[in-house]
């Protein structure tokens, strides 16, 4: 009888530091970037960001796109470069495309350069930073790819992965109106990507609500203009996508984060209503960008019913000294 009062305690040990276990893994932290480096004055920046973001530890990095501002040339150059501090990263690395290194790289240059043909920096684009079905970084992770749907081959940069059950997913929507602008090329290009964003971001929470996530998250580049809601006319390029995230998260009914750039200010609140009503569940995270080479930590505890907390990721040295006053005369 003692030895079995032994072993029942023994395994009820056991059995705590089991469930233990598992409830530690369910809460982890990743970091999430975008709209930098803008000028070569901040590469030491991002360099600095990069060591901060290696030193915290995260499970990995997202980065929303914008590896360049919308005034410097294209060149192959710069994605090589890129790429290089991508890999610099020790977690994976998960990257969205912004606009400015694709979509308007025809306001650099003459019309007769390759580097300023919107459609072919796309393409290199890809082939550049979508390698496999893997992340970038040092330590990277297995994902799936839009492309090995036969009806979206081209679409390497949407992809989708999983941590402790909540399901991620990038979805390549970019500013400047999500490229339906300035002429046909340009409109057919969006009318192509978007049908398959949206089959993209219904796939993913068809597959959230099949295994009854406890969260997902979805990350883009563009800031598709979220306070104008009703004023679609105003917002056409990202009327679609607005819709459908409304729709899938008014529907899923468990916390949904949508992480974007564009604005290059650090951002946190509930921005989506469906007529007029808040939707709670619904959660936006703008990241630093520009000027201010910061990051954010976002946690995510799915034993807490709101799932997602928020954090900077401050780098000192990143911080511009203010301009002295001008006295007054």
């Amino acid at each position: 009888m003692q030895f079995s009062n032994i072993r029942f305690l023994a395994c009820a040990a056991a059995l705590l530091l089991t469930t233990a276990t598992a409830i530690a893994a369910e809460r982890f932290s990743f970091a999430a970037i975008g709209d930098m480096p803008y000028r070569e004055a901040h590469f030491p920046h991002f360099e600095r960001l990069i060591t901060r973001i290696n030193a915290a530890g995260p499970t990995f990095t997202v980065h929303v796109g914008d590896i360049k501002n919308g005034v410097s040339f294209c060149d192959d150059d710069v994605y090589r470069r890129m790429r290089g501090l991508f890999d610099s990263f020790e977690a994976p690395l998960f990257y969205t495309p912004g606009d400015n290194e694709w979509t308007d790289c025809h306001r650099i240059g003459p019309a007769d350069r390759s580097a300023s043909d919107p459609v072919e920096r796309l393409q290199h684009l890809r082939s550049v930073f979508f390698p496999g079905n893997i992340s970038l970084g040092r330590n990277p992770v297995p994902l799936e790819r839009q492309s090995a749907d036969p009806r979206f081959t081209q679409f390497v940069e949407n992809a989708h992965w999983r941590h402790s059950g909540v399901h991620f997913a990038t979805v390549h929507v970019v500013g400047s109106n999500n490229n339906l602008q300035r002429n046909q090329a340009a409109v057919n290009e969006y009318a192509e990507r978007n049908t398959a964003n949206l089959a993209w971001i219904n796939k993913t929470f068809d597959r959230a609500e099949a295994a009854k996530a406890p969260a997902v998250v979805i990350v883009l580049h563009a800031d598709p203009w979220w306070e104008l809601d009703g004023r679609e006319d105003q917002r056409s390029g990202f009327t679609d996508t607005i819709r459908l995230l409304k729709d899938r998260s008014v529907r899923f009914g468990r916390p949904v984060l949508l992480i974007h750039g564009d604005k290059h200010r650090f951002i946190v609140d509930k921005p989506l209503y469906q007529n007029r009503q808040l939707i709670y569940n619904a959660t936006r995270l703008m990241v630093f960008g520009d000027r201010e080479v910061q990051g954010v930590v976002v946690t995510v505890d799915t034993d807490d019913p709101d799932v997602f907390s928020f954090r900077t990721l401050t780098v000192p040295e990143n911080i511009e000294p203010f301009a002295v006053p001008k006295p007054a005369h």
